[in-house]
């Protein structure tokens, strides 16, 4: 979904007061979606979505959940096709055995007629029609909730009441905020919670003493800000585009003007470089980032027992 997150998201205003009984809307969509019929399958299944929109980090705990599973089970990764998503699809398929079609229901028959083991997929927790074995929902922990009203007042895909659905929550980020998953506790008191952090794997392509331009087009620019100047990038000048944007040629030509005139290298993310063309590639670096899981044996357990 090509979109900036509206600064009115972050706290309960005017604007998000206007927007409630459009909310309303989605809330009773997703009570009538809560009747779907579940489909089963013989594969086993570890859905890892979200509930704020965008930014949360499950795609690199999917991958994370591939790389500790992959020795245990044959593994596959599902991700629904969107057209605007190809940065995404990309990278799992650069990681994993990757099946991505139009409808989930269809990816994991194919995946059990191929002899798969264990289907990680990446966003799919609003499908109420199919059963997980395990379902994980991401948190930015920044973010949180934003103003915690759903969309279009509030970020939020569905009611957070709705925590009570899954198994595991997912913190990732550099901020702890204990009262919230006391809050999320409170509404699952079966719930797990685990924390998880971003940790760049590709530091060492980089020249500290340089000055750095920096532009994104994802869910939540400002983690991979914060995670440049945790490892003490200069950054100079701070460009953002929506979720999924599309750049043209004038976009990065535009940004490679700027930094030349100001002699500053260019940084992105890796789901932005795998959105240029080759020529657009030249002279951008990206930042390669992994999350590392506290108590990721404790996490790892889990899944396992629980399959």
């Amino acid at each position: 979904m090509k979109v900036k997150r509206p600064i009115f998201w972050d706290s309960f205003n005017f604007i998000s007061l206007l927007l409630l009984p459009f909310s309303l809307i989605t809330i009773i969509f997703n009570f009538f979606k809560s009747f779907s019929t579940k489909k089963y399958f013989k594969i086993k299944t570890i859905c890892v979505g979200n509930i704020y929109l965008g930014g949360t980090g499950k795609t690199p705990l999917v991958l994370k959940i591939n790389d500790m599973l992959k020795y245990n089970f044959k593994t596959v990764l599902i991700k629904k096709k969107y057209i605007d998503q190809i940065d995404e699809q990309n990278i799992l398929s650069k990681y994993g055995n990757l099946i991505c079609l139009s409808f989930r229901d269809i990816a994991l028959r194919i995946a059990e007629r191929k002899n798969y083991q264990l289907a990680i997929l990446d966003d799919g927790l609003q499908d109420k029609s199919l059963n997980y074995n395990i379902s994980i929902a991401c948190f930015n922990s920044a973010e949180l909730v934003g103003n915690g009203l759903v969309l279009p007042a509030g970020p939020l895909r569905e009611r957070i009441a709705n925590i009570l659905d899954y198994d595991v929550a997912f913190l990732n980020g550099e901020r702890s905020n204990i009262r919230f998953e006391k809050t999320l506790k409170r509404l699952n008191p079966n719930l797990k919670i685990f924390r998880a952090k971003y940790f760049p794997k590709n530091l060492k392509s980089f020249k500290f003493k340089d000055n750095f331009l920096v532009f994104s087009g994802i869910g939540n620019p400002l983690e991979f800000e914060q995670t440049l100047k945790k490892y003490k990038f200069k950054i100079k000048k701070i460009i953002t585009f929506p979720d999924h944007y599309k750049y043209k040629n004038s976009d990065i030509n535009n940004i490679k003007n700027l930094a030349k005139s100001n002699k500053l290298k260019i940084i992105t993310t890796e789901k932005d470089y795998n959105r240029l063309s080759n020529l657009q590639k030249k002279n951008i670096q990206f930042l390669k980032i992994e999350l590392k899981i506290e108590k990721e044996k404790e996490f790892r357990n889990y899944l396992v027992k629980k399959l």
